[in-house]
């Protein structure tokens, strides 16, 4: 590739584009969050004033539930006096600085992250178009990597810094390159593997990597007259070989405490969440999730290696907890288990640094389950972040599902609910336990468009259990968090309401397919029907009513707008919640 042709997506009218569109985003959410307050004109338009009252953003919108602002792209125009002006996002944030709160240390990694996404953007304008009814008939992966928004709260959502155009176009989810691993062999003095129950290493690696393979990573040690059963094996990041472990780890391969074996021999495709891998060459074996040290959304998105060493063990308790429990049984929720993890230690940058430092979370590797074995005849998987997505045309891909189904709208959102909502509920009502359940954390099984049960994974790194006299095994008590009562509702009011069903309520509405209020009432009735179904977790219900009036706004712009490279402090995630006045609750006196 030339270096023109690498950033051959950037052209004018794309960029025009993928601007006007981030625009419109951020209005919406920023409105949303209450950092900026439009202010509505006589001609049914809105309007959104600089800092300095100097220029002037009008648009049109509906103003919809939980105050969600479904604002028309095309009819967002930039005014400065008489003058009207191209939209530009780098300009955006300038002119609203002090209304974001961005600092003076903020604010240019925040360009850059916003500069990111535009370009991200770019790319996915430059791919051919799919249709929504044509991707909702796609396999699993082709799925997985048309999804073109990101996380639909957070506006700069695709900031991947550190990679370059040429490591963009070979890494990012969107553009569906292959990616061959690169292994490391990691001396047991400084590594450690953990697994769940009934893995063994040597028979785990055969499995994963066959015995040819396995041979020649074994001949690369035995050249060097070093001995294999003094290392474990680690695969890594194609980038984080290139740019971090070659240099920044360079002491630890001076001294053969790792040595390179060079890439396996399967494909694999980078997922939404960029660092996590299927594999293409076959499909039923394991994920491959690595350790990535690039800004994105938030956080370095590295993985501790003390974290890994408890990894399987929560995911065998998780997974056994579901098995036991009735409802859960009955919802066909399953986990895909992170089901074996190797982690690398760093001993002098560990005297250097306390443990939530990127400098810990350099090189780890975690095996989860594929889906894949699971399924039955006629089924399909999906990323649940597709109900999410809408295509060139304004097509939403639910709709697209709802529309092949064959099923009322009402009928088909019963199902999903059912699917994904229910065991949400049931986890928090009986064990205090919550998930992180966003569209890129569960996996929805399909057949003809109906989603026939879900599978939730991220699992050790995600769940959270919020009673604190709950009986926890040793090793899974890292999980258990001290969250205020009035704030543990909101796993399920933001996580799961604000930050996801505000969205397809929205698109179902604007299409015409589901009425907002259709839309909420059903979430009531899926609600009510639970709590019908187990009249034993009455008091429960009571004590956290999902019917409240209102619920906390929790804004997660605002969270990286203070602070986008540590956004919440690990040791205390609730702590660290920007909650801003109140939403009125949609299911409120249904």
């Amino acid at each position: 590739m030339s270096l023109a042709d690498a950033v051959a997506h950037l052209s004018p009218e794309r960029w025009a584009r993928a601007n006007r569109l981030l625009v419109r985003k951020a209005l919406a959410e920023f409105a949303h969050e209450r950092l900026i307050t439009p202010e509505a004109l006589d001609d049914g338009r809105y309007a959104v004033r600089s800092d300095d009252g100097g220029t002037t953003y009008r648009f049109s919108a509906v103003r919809r539930a939980l105050d969600h602002w479904q604002i028309d792209a095309d009819s967002i125009t930039r005014h400065r006096g008489a003058i009207e002006l191209p939209l530009a996002a780098l300009d955006f944030f300038m002119e609203l600085k002090d209304s974001l709160h961005l600092s003076d240390e903020i604010l240019p990694v925040y360009l850059e992250e916003i500069s990111s996404t535009l370009s991200g953007t770019c790319y996915k304008l430059a791919k051919p178009k799919v249709t929504s009814a044509e991707l909702a008939r796609q396999g699993f992966q082709a799925i997985e990597t048309g999804m073109t928004e990101g996380h639909p709260c957070f506006v700069a959502n695709n900031g991947r810094l550190g990679f370059g155009i040429h490591e963009y176009l070979s890494y990012a989810p969107e553009t569906a390159s292959p990616v061959r691993l690169v292994w490391l062999a990691a001396h047991r003095s400084r590594a450690a593997f953990t697994a769940g129950a009934g893995i063994e290493y040597e028979s785990f690696l055969r499995e994963e990597l066959g015995e040819a393979t396995l041979t020649r990573f074994r001949t690369v040690l035995t050249d060097q007259g070093l001995a294999p059963s003094d290392y474990l094996l680690i695969p890594v990041h194609p980038w984080q070989w290139w740019n971090k472990l070659s240099v920044t780890f360079a002491a630890e391969v001076a001294r053969r405490h790792l040595v390179c074996l060079g890439e396996g021999d399967d494909e694999y495709l980078a997922q939404q969440s960029i660092r996590t891998f299927f594999n293409t060459s076959d499909p039923h074996k394991h994920y491959v999730k690595t350790a990535l040290s690039v800004l994105n959304m938030g956080f370095m998105r590295g993985l501790s290696a003390a974290y890994m060493e408890a990894t399987p063990a929560i995911n065998d308790w998780l997974d056994r907890l579901i098995e036991n429990d009735p409802v859960l049984k009955s919802t066909g929720l399953s986990i895909v288990r992170e089901r074996a993890a190797v982690g690398y230690r760093h001993l002098e940058y560990e005297q250097a640094t306390d443990r939530y430092s990127p400098y810990r979370k350099m090189l780890a590797a975690l095996w989860r389950e594929s889906p894949v074995p699971s399924l039955q005849e006629g089924e399909s998987l999906a990323t649940m972040a597709c109900l999410l997505h809408v295509d060139h045309t304004g097509a939403s891909f639910a709709g697209a599902l709802i529309d092949r189904s064959g099923l009322t709208p009402t009928e088909w959102l019963r199902r999903y609910l059912r699917a994904y909502y229910t065991p949400l509920l049931h986890s928090f009502y009986a064990y205090d336990l919550v998930f992180m359940p966003h569209g890129e954390n569960v996996i929805l099984v399909l057949k003809d468009g109906v989603v026939q049960r879900a599978v939730y994974k991220d699992i050790a790194e995600e769940i959270a259990v919020m009673d604190p006299d709950a009986v926890l095994p040793p090793e899974v008590r890292r999980i258990r968090v001290e969250v205020p009562e009035e704030k543990k509702l909101l796993s399920l009011f933001t996580d799961v309401f604000d930050c996801f069903f505000r969205f397809l309520a929205a698109h179902l509405a604007a299409e015409g397919i589901l009425e907002e209020d259709a839309f909420w009432r059903t979430v009531a009735e899926v609600t009510r029907e639970y709590q019908a179904a187990n009249p034993q977790l009455a008091g429960r219900f009571r004590q956290y009513d999902m019917f409240a009036p209102e619920f906390a706004l929790s804004c997660l712009n605002r969270l990286q707008l203070r602070d986008n490279r540590q956004m919440v402090d690990l040791a205390d995630p609730s702590g660290a919640l920007q909650l801003v006045g109140t939403l009125k609750n949609p299911i409120a006196g249904l």
